[in-house]
C-alpha cells in the first residue's frame, strides 16, 4: 500500500485544519499516518480518523537546539517508515519535515503553504524566516500555496521557482464541509436561548469575529472601529482565546472588552456554529492570512463578511457580492464598513442571499480532497513511469 505521512507542528492542525481528509485518503488507497507534537488531540486524530499518528515534539518558535532534536528524530522515524509522500502544513513543520525527508530519501516532499508569518516580520527575524522558507521550498519537490495572494508573493519573494509550484483546487487546504456548516444546523430554538444567556436583543445587529484575539488578527483596530461607531443596537462577538505569550492585545484593547457591555467575548468554543447563527456579519480584519476557514465558515452559514484586503480574504470575498473589503489595519475604513453593512439594509440582504451559495460553488470540501488525491495519484504515477 502507498504510504502518505502527513505532518504538522501541533496536533490541534492535524485534527481541524485536515478534518475528514486523512480518513478520505485511507479510503482511496492511502496508508496515512499523522506526525505531530505530544499533545492530547493526537490521540483524537488516530480515533477520528482512523489513522495511526506518532509524537515528535516540534516548536512553534525559533529554538534552534530543540529544531535539530526534532530533526534528527523525524529524519529516523522517516528511514523507518520509507513512504512515498511526506505532506508538511505550518511552518515549523514545513522545514523539520520537508529537510528530515530529503536527507531521508523520500520521493515525494510535498508543503502547503497556508499563511506566512514573516509576512509580518522585520529585521533580523525576517532574515532568519525568509532563509528558513527557502529551504523548506529547496527542500520539497513541490509546494502548494492555498491562495493566489500566497502564490503571487512567494513568486516576487524568489523562495521558489514557478514550476515548482500549484494551486491544489480553487484554494484552501481543506475546503468545508458545507453540510455542517449550514443555517439549518442550527434550530430557532437554539438560538434564542443563545442570545438570551448572551443578553442580545432581537433587534440588535450582531458583528462576529471567531479566531485567536491577538494583533495579527486585527483586533485592535477592530475593537477601537467598533467603539467609535457608537451606532444604537450594535453588538460585537468575539469567539476565540488570546494568545498572550506570542502576540499580546494592547492593554487599551483588553480594557475596552472588559469596559463595554456591547461587546461579548465567550472565549474558545468547540462549535462554532451557533455563535454564527446569531449574528449578521463576520468582521475578519486580520493583517496576513493562507486561505481563513472563518471566512468560510461564516460564508456557509450563510453571513456576508468585512474582511482585510489580504490574500485568502479577498479570494473567498467578492466586493458588494458576499461582503465588503477594507485596507488592513485601517481603523477608518473598517468602522465606514460597519456602519455601512448595519445601516444599508438592502445591501446587507443582498450579502446574505450571495454568501452560502458562493461558498458551496467553490470551497464544498469535497472538492478539494478529490483534486488533492489525484495529484498523489498524479505524482506516484508519473514516478513509476
Amino acid at each position: 500500500m502507498k504510504k502518505l505521512i502527513r505532518i504538522t507542528t501541533v496536533p490541534i492542525s492535524l485534527k481541524t485544519l485536515l478534518k475528514g481528509q486523512h480518513r478520505f485518503m485511507s479510503d482511496n488507497g492511502f496508508e496515512v499516518v499523522g506526525v505531530s507534537s505530544f499533545e492530547k488531540e493526537l490521540g483524537e486524530v488516530s480515533e477520528d480518523e482512523g489513522i495511526r499518528t506518532v509524537a515528535i515534539e516540534m516548536s512553534r518558535q525559533i529554538t534552534p537546539l530543540q529544531d535539530l532534536k526534532s530533526l534528527w528524530k523525524m529524519w529516523s522515524f522517516l528511514r523507518k517508515e520509507k513512504p512515498q509522500i511526506v505532506h508538511t502544513h505550518t511552518p515549523k513543520a514545513g522545514i523539520i519535515g520537508m529537510l528530515a525527508a530529503k536527507l531521508a530519501g523520500v520521493p515525494h516532499r510535498l508543503h502547503t503553504v497556508a499563511g506566512l508569518p514573516l509576512m509580518e516580520a522585520k529585521g533580523n527575524k525576517r532574515k532568519i524566516l525568509n532563509f528558513v522558507e527557502k529551504l523548506t521550498y529547496a527542500c520539497a519537490t513541490k509546494v502548494y500555496p492555498n491562495s493566489k495572494g500566497l502564490y503571487d508573493f512567494i513568486l516576487k519573494e524568489n523562495f521558489a521557482e514557478k514550476e515548482k509550484l500549484k494551486i491544489i483546487a480553487n484554494g484552501s487546504s481543506n475546503g468545508i464541509n458545507t453540510e455542517h456548516f449550514s443555517p439549518e444546523s442550527i434550530s430557532d430554538q437554539e438560538k434564542q436561548e443563545l442570545k438570551k444567556t448572551l443578553n442580545i436583543q432581537s433587534d440588535d445587529f450582531v458583528f462576529i469575529f471567531v479566531g485567536r484575539l491577538v494583533g495579527d488578527k486585527g483586533i485592535n483596530e477592530l475593537i477601537t472601529a467598533f467603539s467609535e461607531l457608537n451606532l444604537p443596537d450594535i453588538k460585537l462577538l468575539l469567539v476565540g482565546t488570546e494568545e498572550k505569550d506570542l502576540d499580546p492585545l494592547s492593554t487599551k484593547t483588553i480594557e475596552e472588552i472588559e469596559r463595554n457591555k456591547n461587546i461579548i467575548a465567550v472565549g474558545f468554543q468547540k462549535d462554532v456554529r451557533p455563535y454564527f447563527a446569531i449574528a449578521d456579519s463576520l468582521v475578519f480584519p486580520s493583517y496576513r492570512e493562507g486561505f481563513p476557514n472563518v471566512v468560510m465558515q461564516a460564508g456557509a452559514m450563510g453571513l456576508p463578511s468585512i474582511v482585510s484586503n489580504i490574500n485568502g480574504c479577498n479570494e473567498i470575498v467578492a466586493e458588494e457580492a458576499n461582503g465588503l473589503i477594507v485596507s488592513s489595519k485601517s481603523v477608518q475604513e473598517l468602522k465606514l464598513a460597519m456602519k455601512k453593512m448595519k445601516e444599508d439594509q438592502s445591501l446587507c440582504y443582498s450579502l446574505q442571499r450571495n454568501s452560502r451559495r458562493m461558498i458551496v460553488e467553490r470551497y464544498q470540501q469535497e472538492i478539494v480532497w478529490k483534486a488533492l488525491l489525484e495529484e498523489y495519484n498524479f505524482l506516484i504515477a508519473a514516478k513509476k513511469v
